[in-house]
């Protein structure tokens, strides 16, 4: 997993991103709420972990700022050394799905995040069959319709197809999705993905017309749209 790290104190990030690390995740460490802001909205990320106390503005508001930018739901974590109720509840008021205090203990902090990981896998899988305008996509026999009509895909193209329609709005990297759609020691270049992308416009028909669209983003990657949204 990709994963955020928002901590101020370097040997405690140093500390966490070990654990995180040796877990076989990805973990970028940010020291500010400013920086965090910026790279998680401009970003993917799968689970992001955060402290309280900040130099530019405390946890609590950023989570808030967060919620109000972001279209997606990402699972965060508070990891902090506040320990009262009423820390604890204000920070799930404001969005976090679980809470910890410092020092974490490695063993619980993997089982943590195993947990929201499950819990976020299970709600993505509660449908077998997702509807997005004149698209039908069915997960189980993984057929993807349009207008009634059956769309010839390859496994990888539905899998690409199925992960951008479920992060509908999202801005996607080209590592991310390489990362999850051809695998996290996967060797494949990024033009994979443009190659791809080019492809997936043409076999689906995602264009205005059909009610979506694939943006390209200079540099960085992919967001699928819907138009009417947008």
């Amino acid at each position: 997993m990709n994963i955020a790290l928002l901590e101020d104190d370097p040997v405690q990030a140093g500390h966490v991103q070990q654990i995180l690390e040796a877990d076989g995740h990805r973990c970028d460490c940010f020291e500010t709420g400013g920086s965090f802001l910026g790279a998680v909205t401009h970003d993917s990320y799968d689970l992001l972990i955060m402290d309280w106390q900040l130099p530019d503005e405390d946890g609590v508001s950023v989570l808030r700022e967060l919620r109000h930018r972001l279209e997606w739901p990402v699972p965060v974590l508070f990891l902090t050394q506040r320990e009262s109720e009423a820390d604890i509840v204000t920070a799930l008021d404001a969005g976090a799905d679980d809470y910890m205090v410092k020092p974490p203990r490695a063993a619980e902090l993997k089982a943590r995040i195993r947990a929201l990981t499950r819990r976020l896998k299970s709600g993505d899988e509660g449908e077998e069959v997702l509807t997005f305008g004149p698209f039908t996509i069915y997960r189980k026999q993984r057929r993807i319709l349009l207008h009634g009509e059956s769309l010839t895909l390859t496994d990888k193209d539905f899998d690409l197809t199925l992960f951008l329609f479920e992060n509908k709005g999202r801005l996607l990297s080209r590592k991310y999705l390489l990362e999850r759609i051809w695998g996290v020691t996967s060797n494949i270049n990024t033009r994979t993905v443009d190659t791809h992308m080019s492809r997936l416009r043409r076999k689906l028909g995602i264009k205005p017309e059909n009610g979506f669209r694939i943006k390209t983003i200079y540099q960085h990657g992919y967001r699928l749209e819907d138009v009417h949204e947008a």
